[in-house]
């Protein structure tokens, strides 16, 4: 039987030249987020299936890969429940597992903890362009700490790790579920219905009011609440920031005075931010989040040229309280690291030196040449002669050498002559 070679479908595989540049995306993540304090944490892939499926994920839970309990017939009851079948699934993002982590080792971490997460993440998404089965997401988050002090040291080191990738002209976009809940109240939403009107305005940058609308209607929302809304999102359009808090007084009367506060505190850090990061900010009264877990403050970072966000997070002080069965405060970003990586098409420069040997050099000789001219930052590895010799350079420059050394079965090690591959 003849065996499919293609990956798996919704999932790639990944040569030298792109894992150069992931490589150099992530290490320059990581030396930010280090300098912040940020210590990284790995998680597994798989985790309980009730945890996954808790209630908290939003629209992602319906995406879990589901993993079979060992140990099944290979026939089962056509009326055996797929509950009965389950047990793991597949992490669909970080934050659910740094949730579990953080309540089985508490004791043994400080306060507060700030984590630093690198890992691949399973969804059954219809695969299409940008959108894949397995990814890789980049997060950090600080659990322990109450204040603003979480989201505004949050939002200043991934902004600064963005700027160091090479994504410069960003802009971090802010709301709050908390002034969410009360512009749904106001506009006439139940509490226990404000999750589906949520999910429905978090499109409205895709539909448009106009479909906004159409979908809330069809969820059984009349146009009076809908045109309510709409009323209260245009007032705080393009808000700016040393008027914020006043505005969201004015229009939204029944906001509390706490989450004024932490929005000034916010907008306070963010120009500091801006002034030395040249980042701007806004104000977004649309975004949402799918998540069902955040609390708080959520933010997302826009780019120039990118589709949708680069990253994105928020405040989700209730979540590790289902593993501890007491809240704990916590703030986390997750950076868009596919997106990001796509953005970025070429690796960066790195001096790549081949050992080009005739096949009667011994390879202790071609080792020990290889060893000496190893140095810096510089990649040096041997290659066989074979062919015609400037075809055989064509393949080595294809294959990312950037310079060559030829050492033959008489030549001199100590004289041998460096010589580029491309004569710019």
């Amino acid at each position: 039987m003849k065996i499919d070679n293609s990956p798996a479908r919704g999932t790639r595989d990944l040569l030298p030249a792109a894992v150069a540049v992931r490589d150099h995306v992530l290490s320059t993540i990581t030396e930010v987020y280090g300098r912040y304090g940020y210590q990284r944490i790995e998680t597994p892939a798989l985790e309980r299936i009730e945890r996954l499926s808790g209630g908290q994920g939003g629209e992602n839970e319906k995406m879990i890969f589901q993993v079979l309990r060992r140990g099944l017939p290979e026939r089962v009851e056509a009326d055996t429940e797929l509950a009965d079948l389950v047990d793991m699934g597949l992490r669909y993002d970080l934050t659910v597992p740094l949730a579990r982590f953080y309540g089985q080792h508490r004791g043994e971490l400080p306060t507060p903890f700030r984590s630093f997460q690198f890992g691949p993440v399973w969804r059954a998404e219809r695969p299409q362009k940008g959108r894949y089965r397995q990814f890789y997401q980049c997060d950090i988050d600080m659990v322990g700490e109450p204040g603003m002090l979480a989201e505004a040291e949050l939002i200043e080191a991934t902004t600064q790790a963005l700027n160091r990738v090479g994504l410069t002209g960003t802009t971090v976009r802010i709301s709050d579920r908390r002034f969410l809940s009360t512009l749904a109240t106001e506009a006439g939403v139940p509490a226990e219905e404000q999750d589906g009107f949520f999910i429905t305005l978090d499109k409205l940058d895709k539909i448009g009011w106009h479909g906004v609308a159409g979908e809330l209607e069809k969820r059984g929302f009349g146009s009076e609440v809908v045109s309510a809304a709409r009323d209260r999102i245009e007032a705080l359009g393009e808000v700016p920031g040393d008027k914020l808090a006043a505005t969201l007084a004015d229009v939204l009367p029944s906001l509390p005075e706490v989450v004024l506060d932490d929005l000034a505190t916010t907008a306070t850090c963010l120009s500091d931010i801006g002034a030395q990061n040249s980042v701007s900010w806004e104000f977004d009264p649309t975004l949402v989040r799918g998540m069902g877990y955040y609390t708080g403050h959520i933010f997302e970072v826009t780019a120039p040229g990118a589709a949708g966000s680069v990253a994105g997070g928020g405040r989700y002080d209730n979540l590790i309280g289902r593993s501890l069965g007491t809240d704990v405060p916590a703030c986390g970003f997750s950076i868009g690291f596919e997106r990001i990586v796509d953005l970025l098409s070429e690796p960066p420069a790195r001096e790549r030196l081949a050992v080009l040997y005739d096949n009667e050099v011994p390879a202790s000789t071609v080792l020990a040449t290889a060893r000496e001219l190893r140095g810096g930052d510089r990649s040096v590895a041997p290659v066989g002669r074979s062919g015609k010799f400037a075809a055989q350079l064509k393949r080595m420059e294809a294959a990312g050498f950037t310079a060559f050394v030829h050492l033959r079965a008489d030549a001199d090690a100590g004289a041998l002559e460096e010589r580029p591959l491309r004569d710019d």
